[in-house]
C-alpha cells in the first residue's frame, strides 16, 4: 500500500504516534499557504523572519488574482513551532531539515514540559505542510536527528510525495502560459528522483503510484524519458569501449560536451551496476545438495 493512502483526511494527526507518518505523508487538501509567523502586535501583516530567516511581507494581491496566483493569505505560525525554531534554528527556522521517524518522541522526551501533546501535534503538522519543509524532502536530503545528525536515507515514495504536492501548489499560481514549462521542469525532477532511488523502473513505479491520473501520466512521461536516455547513454558507452580512443576525442566524433561526456559514461556504467544487481537480488538462490544426497544418486555399480 503506498503511503499516500495514509494522508490523513484531518491535517493534524488524531493522537501523538500518528505525527511520525504526518511528516512522511503530503496531504491531499487545497494550496497549503506558506508558515508565516507571528507578530507581537496585532493588527500588522505576520513575518517570516523567525522561521525562514526573511520577510514574506508585501505583495500585490490584485495582480497576483490577475496572473492566475490563488494562493491564500499566509496563516500564522503555531507559537510551539516559534518555540522550536528558537531551540532547534536548523531544522525549524532558518533552514528546514527533513526530520527523522519519530520526532514527535524525541521532543517529549527532551523537553517534557515544553508543549502539550497537542500543541506538539499542530506544530510538527503545520511545519511538515509547510512548502519549505517540503522543499527539502524533495530535495532527497537525508533524515535527521534532534542534534543535527542525517540519519536514515528518505524513501522514493517520501521524496515523489512531496515533489508531486509542490507540483500542485505551483501550478495553482502558474498562468496557464506557463502550465508547460511547468510540467517539463518537473519531469525532469522526476526523472532524476527516479534514476536517484536506485530502484527499477517497476519497482519505483509500484511505491509512488497512486490514484492520480494527472500525477500517473507525468510519471509515465518521466519513466519513458529516463529509459530513453538510458539507452542512448548505453549505445554510447558501448561504442566508446569498442574504439581505442581518449573521452575528449570521443565526445568530439559524437558531437558530445567534452565536460558532459565523462558524466555520461560514468552514468551508463552505474546503471549497469544496478541492473546487474538487480538480477542478482530477482534470482533465487540455489541451495547446495548434501553430499550424502549425491551419493545416493550416484549409479550402483
Amino acid at each position: 500500500m503506498n503511503d499516500s493512502d495514509n494522508i490523513p483526511a484531518n491535517p493534524v494527526p488524531d493522537t501523538p504516534a500518528d505525527v511520525a507518518p504526518a511528516v512522511l505523508a503530503v496531504p491531499a487538501v487545497p494550496v497549503v499557504p506558506e508558515v508565516a509567523s507571528d507578530t507581537a502586535s496585532a493588527g500588522k501583516r505576520p513575518s517570516r523572519r523567525g522561521r525562514g530567516g526573511k520577510s514574506q511581507a508585501g505583495g500585490k494581491p490584485a495582480a497576483a488574482v490577475a496572473n492566475g496566483n490563488t494562493r491564500q493569505p499566509a496563516r500564522a505560525v503555531h507559537p510551539a513551532l516559534e518555540q522550536l525554531a528558537s531551540l532547534y534554528p536548523k531544522h525549524f527556522g532558518a533552514e528546514f531539515l527533513p526530520l527523522k521517524r519519530g520526532i514527535f518522541q524525541d521532543l517529549r522526551e527532551a523537553h517534557p514540559d515544553a508543549f502539550t501533546p497537542e500543541d506538539l501535534k499542530e506544530a510538527l503538522g503545520q511545519h511538515t505542510r509547510s512548502t519549505k519543509y517540503l522543499q527539502s524532502v524533495a530535495a532527497a536530503r537525508p533524515r535527521h536527528d534532534l542534534t543535527g545528525q542525517p540519519v536514515e536515507d528518505l524513501a522514493a515514495e517520501h521524496v515523489y510525495q512531496a515533489l508531486m504536492e509542490l507540483w500542485r501548489r505551483r501550478g495553482n499560481r502558474t498562468p496557464e502560459a506557463g502550465r508547460q514549462a511547468l510540467r517539463d521542469e518537473w519531469r525532469q525532477r522526476i526523472v532524476r528522483a527516479f534514476e536517484a532511488s536506485g530502484l527499477s523502473r517497476d519497482a519505483y513505479s509500484e511505491k509512488v503510484r497512486t490514484r492520480d491520473e494527472a500525477a500517473g501520466a507525468l510519471l509515465d512521461e518521466a519513466l519513458a524519458e529516463s529509459a530513453a536516455r538510458a539507452a542512448r547513454d548505453e549505445a554510447l558507452l558501448r561504442a566508446f569501449e569498442a574504439g581505442n580512443t581518449t573521452v575528449e576525442a570521443f565526445a568530439d566524433m559524437y558531437g558530445l560536451d567534452p565536460r558532459q561526456a565523462p558524466r555520461t559514461l560514468d552514468a551508463a556504467r552505474r546503471r549497469r551496476e544496478v541492473a546487474a544487481a538487480q538480477v542478482v537480488a530477482a534470482t533465487p538462490e540455489v541451495s547446495e545438495v548434501p553430499e550424502a544426497a549425491q551419493a545416493s544418486d550416484a549409479p550402483q555399480a
